[in-house]
């Protein structure tokens, strides 16, 4: 069954999943935890990406993040194809780090976003990684310790979060630890992880018009009217793309170096080709977002050999002369 398209546009909100293969580890340690936090601290803030929640749990993460300017593929093809190749390097291993690509739903922040911080920061204390609230304010893998104000993540929007409670920060922190609380006793919250309203799916029960039918996208966390609205918003807007594709970046590099694309894609390991290979890599992976597997197939070279490139930053001096915004 073919995967269904991501959903994204500027000012979309996004509950983000990422899993390791095989549920493996992606964490084993505090020295893997802090090394993606400061990828993503890299990346957010400004006009690029806003971040309201966050955890690391051992073998997956949680992200609730609004896109700006940045498209939503992009933000996350650098910070896990960069994560990956940290990983890798570091313990010794080669291969896909993460599990399929990662899941990501548009959420109504209306209505969810609230909801969706508390059972993301809740996270370690279900699983038992930890004891309590006091403990989560100073467990550094959440967004929580930032938010009251125990903690300092500036690339963390806790103004956004905590104007959802109370117009002034110190009442907000109050009803914010309240709400925590209140949270502990319910459990796991699946219609929050799994992405569109199910009852969406059923015959309204409304006395109005007991037939009628809420819309309903497994990709979009809300209620049928916010379902529409954003279906018909994004139809009215052009996908968000790269700044040039896989096949105009790899015909532009190989002009850079005098090859021809051919020359360029045929796995040769010639001077100069591995040169323009590792420019292309670098400029695939760290501007474009492009997964290992995608270079490797347009390069003919397997995976492997993109990890070791960009984990020995081969193109990043090629890529300098490059500007992908003339193609």
């Amino acid at each position: 069954m073919p995967r269904s398209a991501r959903l994204d546009a500027p000012g979309l909100t996004h509950h983000i999943i990422g899993r390791g293969i095989e549920r493996r580890l992606i964490f084993k340690d505090d020295a893997d935890g802090y090394d993606f936090l400061r990828r993503l601290s890299e990346l957010a803030g400004g006009e690029r990406m806003q971040v309201y929640a966050f955890c690391l749990m051992p073998n997956h993460f949680h992200l609730l993040v609004r896109t700006l300017s940045m498209p939503l593929s992009v933000f996350m093809g650098r910070l896990l194809t960069g994560y990956s190749v940290y990983f890798n390097r570091r313990h010794r291993r080669a291969g896909h780090l993460f599990q399929n690509r990662f899941k990501s739903f548009v959420v109504d922040d209306e209505d969810y976003l609230l909801e969706l911080v508390r059972y993301i920061h809740l996270n370690p204390i279900r699983a038992k990684l930890i004891n309590d609230l006091k403990a989560l304010e100073a467990w550094p893998f959440s967004g929580h310790g930032t938010l009251m104000a125990k903690a300092s993540n500036a690339w963390l929007d806790t103004d956004e979060v905590l104007s959802h409670l109370s117009s002034t920060a110190g009442s907000a922190r109050r009803l914010l630890k309240q709400f925590m609380t209140d949270g502990l006793d319910m459990g796991r919250r699946p219609e929050l992880v799994g992405g569109g309203l199910k009852r969406s799916l059923e015959i309204s029960h409304t006395q109005a018009n007991p037939k009628e039918r809420m819309s309903y996208d497994e990709r979009i966390l809300g209620d049928g009217e916010f379902v529409d609205r954003i279906l018909s918003r994004l139809e009215k807007t052009p996908e968000r793309r790269p700044a040039i594709s896989l096949d105009d970046l790899i015909q532009k590099v190989a002009k850079a170096y005098n090859l021809t694309a051919p020359e360029l894609r045929s796995g040769s390991k010639r001077r100069e080709i591995a040169k323009a290979r590792a420019t292309v890599i670098w400029l695939g992976a760290k501007e474009l977002g492009l997964k290992a597997g995608e270079l490797a197939e347009a390069l003919n070279v397997k995976p492997t050999a993109i990890y070791m490139s960009l984990s020995t930053k081969r193109g990043e001096l090629g890529s300098a002369a490059i500007d992908l915004k003339k193609v």
